[in-house]
């Protein structure tokens, strides 16, 4: 027996494969399937089981595509209001694919119908558990995404599921949950990469503090989540079509540039440095990294038409795995090459647009300089309200990227230096301000720089 961990880094969430070297049993698949597909014909194995945790928040299962593709019985817990043909599987219900063999554990808590699947071994001992969103790495699920209404009762929930698991489960059964990687599904940060029933029931805090005490702890640490969440469920519910992962039709450089008049998302893919040096007026920087998804995701209106900018088509391709796994599907194409050749040579007729890019040194500085000159100058933290909570740069004002889009009338105009933890929200605010009136400056660089620059006050907002 075997179980196989399939990462997906931009989500913060893990999918795996258990085999016993000939039928294989796959949990809560993402959306872009052909990478387990191509795990399953490495390995010479039939998938037989694709069972379901819970109805994901957070991304668009692959799960209806994968069973119906390989023959698979799709399972998924039962009440979970799905509109397709399922397996549902009840509390105690045990599925059997070859010699592996999984136990439904009810365990609510991140959604009500929320089961872990015990795999069984030998004379149906359990060897692991798959717990989705219900017991992480030092953490547990976040319980604020069915409804305000049910998040009280849905954390009592989850203490009491995550205390089911440690009490019923021996102490060496291996934990595989699905969150907690870097997901906004975690309640709280999660730690470490591999763990036990026994190791967690040494630190985990549903397992070592008093309920009232973890219910409160959970409460109060949880924090915004992105928007994009809305969408998952309902498409989950109803089944998500076939993806599709090919090219996106080529567009012409002065369409692109007439989709950006007409009010239309262009987004530039490239490192932001790059884009700071030189982007089309009225696009959208989203550096394709790790952060790309969640952060497009969130500010982006499903619906709007969607042309992507990259360097290679290899680029627009990376950029639409991660989007169809939040349900952007339907992209309106892509133009690729140097910033030059995608403005259509015409770059003395303000198609091109640039801004400066510093590090909290350069902030120092400035504000420096600012003060013996009396010059204006806006200094815009990026950050959530949780990360502001800790400190923040002297004097800055505080919009979180995730509501800067309908509130950019209340940043001033003039000269405007944006920082967030990283860099990274940072440069997508600055090609959101990034307008005529306004000279725009990205503070590329960690937050943890600006303590060292002196710049760090516990409480900016009354500073």
């Amino acid at each position: 027996m075997d179980v196989v961990t399939i990462e997906t880094t931009s989500l913060g969430d893990r999918s795996y494969l258990a085999t016993d070297g000939t039928t294989a049993v796959v949990v809560d698949p993402q959306r872009d399937v052909d990478r387990v597909l191509d795990l399953v014909e490495r390995l010479g194995v039939q998938v037989s089981l694709v069972l379901e945790t819970h109805v994901h928040n957070d991304y668009v299962t692959g799960g209806l595509e994968l069973a119906a593709t390989t023959g698979a019985r799709y399972v998924l817990p039962a009440g979970s209001h799905v509109e397709f043909d399922h397996t549902p599987a009840d509390d105690g219900d045990v599925l059997r694919a070859g010699a592996l063999a999984v136990r439904a554990i009810r365990t609510p808590g991140h959604t009500h119908h929320h089961t872990s699947y015990a795999l069984l071994g030998a004379e149906d001992a359990v060897e692991a558990v798959f717990t989705g969103g219900s017991l992480l790495f030092g953490s547990t699920g976040r319980t604020d995404l069915v409804s305000p209404e049910d998040t009280v009762g849905l954390t009592h929930d989850q203490y009491r599921s995550a205390r089911r698991l440690a009490e019923e489960l021996p102490a060496e059964t291996a934990v595989y949950p699905t969150h907690g990687f870097g997901s906004f599904c975690s309640a709280t940060p999660t730690t470490g990469d591999s763990s036990t029933i026994g190791e967690q029931a040494a630190t985990n805090p549903a397992l070592t503090q008093a309920e009232d005490d973890y219910v409160r702890t959970l409460l109060d640490g949880l924090s915004a989540y992105p928007a994009y969440y809305a969408h998952m469920g309902p498409t989950n519910r109803r089944g998500p079509a076939p993806v599709d992962l090919s090219m996106p039709a080529p567009v012409e450089p002065d369409e692109v540039r007439r989709r950006i008049t007409d009010g239309q998302w262009v987004v530039d893919l490239r490192a932001r440095t790059a884009f700071a040096a030189g982007h089309l007026a009225g696009s959208y920087g989203f550096e394709l990294s790790g952060s790309f998804v969640t952060y497009l995701g969130w500010l982006y209106h499903y619906g709007t038409p969607l042309t992507l900018i990259g360097e290679t088509e290899d680029q627009v391709l990376a950029a639409r795995r991660e989007l169809v796994r939040i349900g952007v599907d339907h992209l309106a194409g892509a133009v690729t090459g140097d910033i030059e050749t995608v403005a259509g040579g015409s770059v003395a007729d303000g198609a091109l647009r640039s801004y400066r890019v510093s590090d909290f040194a350069g902030l120092a500085r400035r504000l420096a300089d600012a003060e013996e000159s009396g010059a204006p100058l806006t200094v815009l933290d990026a950050r959530r309200r949780d990360e502001r909570a800790g400190g923040g740069v002297r004097g800055s004002v505080h919009l979180p990227l995730h509501e800067l889009a309908d509130r950019v009338d209340e940043v001033p105009g003039g000269e405007v230096w944006v920082y967030c933890g990283s860099g990274y929200r940072a440069s997508v605010a600055a090609s959101v301000l990034d307008r005529p009136g306004r000279d725009v400056v990205l503070v590329d660089d960690a937050f943890s720089a600006a303590a060292d620059a002196g710049l760090v006050v516990d409480h900016p907002d009354q500073a």
